[in-house]
């Protein structure tokens, strides 16, 4: 119940405007097995302005120093298992120490829904961490 109350979260604070849910994958793939499916990786894969305190100011490409593509969110909920004993690290580069530092790091064109976020319950906030690691 509490991770179903988790997703409404996500989607209410426009989360999946990046990590989107569901993408098709291609029909060229050459194994047939992975033509055409569903996956649910909660990511665009696409570049995003994710504002100056990310920022590492070495642009790559097209892509400016504040520029990150959105990190798939599949999987998330195995972080702190895989590593066991290790410090977990998220986002792009391990910098937040957790997933709450995570979304709180989000800025650029994340800032909104970083601020919803920041005035949600206790509860919701609870909701979509639980969520989260049910990925």
């Amino acid at each position: 119940m509490q991770v179903a109350a988790g997703r409404r979260v996500f989607d209410a604070l426009r989360c999946a405007a990046c990590h989107t849910a569901e993408m098709k994958t291609g029909r060229t793939h050459p194994f047939a097995e992975l033509r055409n499916q569903t996956i649910h990786p909660f990511t665009d894969l696409l570049l995003h302005d994710m504002g100056p305190a990310l920022a590492d100011s070495l642009p790559e490409g097209q892509a400016r120093g504040a520029m990150w593509r959105t990190s798939p969110l599949w999987g998330i909920g195995y972080t702190e298992q895989v590593a066991e004993a290790i410090p977990v690290g998220y986002l792009h580069d391990g910098r937040a120490r957790t997933l709450t530092e995570a979304i709180l790091w989000h800025g650029g064109e994340a800032e909104r829904s970083r601020r919803r976020f920041e005035q949600l319950s206790k509860a919701d906030r609870d909701a979509l961490l639980a969520w989260l690691r049910s990925l």
